[in-house]
């Protein structure tokens, strides 16, 4: 005998429809009262797992809210985290998403990957975020790089005006590589940054034709500045640009060095590390991921251990074997940028003080080294060793400048070499 429809089995198979169905819909707001007044939540459903689509959806809510303004805007806000958050699900990708999930698989150091995340986020995903990997094509991503070229600076203090040709060209690198793994991954067959006679991606030699001029000192600028800084200024920090600028090592290296790694008796420090410019209470190998031997002149190391004797007095601490030559009075490892911040107040008083002088960076007592022990004629392998190149190749290219004035006493040489034939 059959009975008329249970009202309450009725309600339930009404609500599992409705769920069913806004569960097919981007997301829902709704109204609800409390003792405060009114308030909206809203409602979405997401993957249990993005890497695994088949387990289904859970229903995401979000309340309190006090006006249907506020609960959309975060509706909305929710719905661009889903749809970044997605594994694209068996579908082709957005470049955004794609670029971003592609960045955070990267074993790289810390700083090779924020420079990456850099560029993404300001010339990549802005611009290209929203194209299909499958439907970007050479002509737009040709389109990109002269769009670039002509108004791509993001910076606050720049932008709006021309990118600069090896800007574009590490843009190209990154964006190309990202193309890559795509194919890799399965979404393309092709990648279009490859298609050189569309693209035409900025060349070596107009990078390098754009690259601005190294700025170095005279060793006359040099024994200047340094005797001033010693002497006039006495400077705390002396010790630190002298070594800078009598070994050629990178800022960071200098403030990773331990008092164990400098040598009397050998005359030798041993580079075995560089401060984490991206987290600068850490250290991490050098650029090159390997350690260098350097030798270096008696007063140099003579000025170090005067400045061991000078810590000691502060604490026994900061003189042990394994403490931080250039620490703070605590030990800790100073700032990388903090450094080039007091660099740059000293240049100023002595730029002041003495119109010899002219600006250099503290990477330019790097460059001063370098180019000095060129000019005396020392075989370009000892500098690359020195200063920690992969390849003397980079070496040449950095210090290219400096070959013309190599030349004169070769061609004297050979010529003396000949006598009168």
């Amino acid at each position: 005998m059959s009975g008329a429809p249970d009202p309450a089995d009725e309600a339930q198979g009404r609500e599992k429809k409705q769920r069913r169905s806004r569960s097919r819909q981007p997301g829902s707001l709704q109204e609800y009262p409390t003792c405060e007044g009114k308030r909206w939540r809203f409602q979405i459903y997401v993957p249990k797992d993005p890497e695994y689509p088949e387990l289904g959806s859970r229903r995401l809510t979000r309340s309190g809210f006090t006006s249907t303004e506020a609960a959309n805007d975060a509706l909305q806000d929710a719905l661009k985290q889903r749809k970044q958050n997605d594994k694209f699900s068996g579908q082709v990708p957005l470049i955004g998403p794609y670029a971003d999930e592609w960045v955070a698989g990267l074993k790289l150091a810390d700083s090779t990957i924020a420079g990456y995340k850099k560029i993404i986020r300001n010339h990549i995903t802005p611009q290209l975020g929203d194209i299909r990997l499958d439907k970007l094509t050479a002509t737009r991503v040709a389109r990109h790089y002269r769009d670039l070229e002509k108004h791509g600076r993001a910076d606050k203090l720049g932008k709006g005006q021309p990118l600069s040709a090896n800007s574009v060209h590490k843009i190209h690198v990154v964006l190309g590589a990202i193309l890559d793994a795509a194919i890799e991954d399965g979404h393309l067959t092709v990648n279009p940054t490859k298609k050189k006679r569309t693209v035409k991606a900025p060349t070596s030699s107009e990078v390098r034709a754009q690259k601005p001029e190294i700025a170095t000192w005279t060793a006359e600028q040099l024994s200047t500045f340094l005797a001033w800084d010693r002497d006039v200024l006495e400077d705390e920090l002396f010790p630190l640009w002298r070594l800078i600028a009598f070994s050629g090592m990178r800022r960071g290296e200098a403030l990773a060095l331990r008092w164990n790694d400098i040598n009397t008796k050998t005359m030798r420090i041993s580079i075995r590390r560089a401060v984490n410019t991206e987290n600068w209470s850490q250290t991490k190998t050098t650029k090159t991921g390997s350690a260098r031997v350097i030798d270096m002149d008696a007063e140099t190391l003579k000025v170090l251990a005067a400045y061991k004797v000078a810590r000691a007095e502060l604490s026994f601490e900061l003189a042990k074997a394994d403490a931080f030559v250039f620490s703070d009075d605590d030990g800790r490892l100073r700032s990388p940028d903090a450094m080039t911040s007091r660099w740059d107040r000293r240049l100023k008083s002595a730029t002041a003080t003495f119109e010899s002088l002219t600006r250099v960076t503290l990477k330019g007592l790097r460059h001063t080294h370098a180019t000095l022990l060129l000019e005396l004629g020392e075989h370009p392998k000892v500098v690359q060793e020195r200063l920690g190149h992969s390849t003397i190749t980079t070496t040449m290219n950095i210090y290219s400048h400096v070959t013309p004035t190599m030349q004169r006493p070769a061609v004297d040489r050979f010529a003396a070499h000949l006598g009168k034939a």
